[in-house]
């Protein structure tokens, strides 16, 4: 796993119950807005476990680290947070630290306690259709 992702990963598992929804809303800000060659999500795969539209893209860079996109929309903050604790978790991280990082991430984090089983359930996706675009694309 990336050591930004395993730092933001131990924040969150040693953080008081009580601020962990207001770090991950603080995550939230962390979404880039999209470059206009995604204008109306061109080329993005849509994750349909999402409960609100979510949408995502990978690039796997000559120098092996990946590129990630998301779109998600300002009224699903912790949707956006997942993909703000990965866009910045993964930032500048290689195909084979993300393929590392553990399907199970967000019950790592400790955010069982705190967050739906179906919100977890739409993160996880998130996660696992990420590494699935970076596994395609280096066969």
């Amino acid at each position: 796993m990336p050591a930004k992702l395993a730092e933001i990963v131990d924040d969150f598992a040693s953080a008081p119950r009580e601020v962990v929804l207001e770090m991950l809303l603080e995550f939230s800000d962390d979404v880039q807005p999209l470059p206009a060659e995604f204008a109306e999500h061109a080329g993005m795969e849509q994750v349909p476990e999402c409960q609100t539209p979510f949408f995502l893209k990978t690039e796997v860079q000559p120098d092996d680290t990946v590129k990630t996109y998301f779109d998600c929309p300002p009224e699903a903050p912790t949707t956006r947070a997942f993909a703000g604790i990965l866009a910045d978790g993964l930032e500048g991280a290689t195909t084979d630290e993300i393929l590392a990082v553990p399907d199970d991430l967000y019950a790592k984090m400790g955010l069982a306690g705190t967050i739906s089983p179906l919100r977890i359930r739409g993160g996880t996706a998130i996660l696992g259709r990420l590494k699935r675009q970076i596994r395609e694309q280096l066969s």
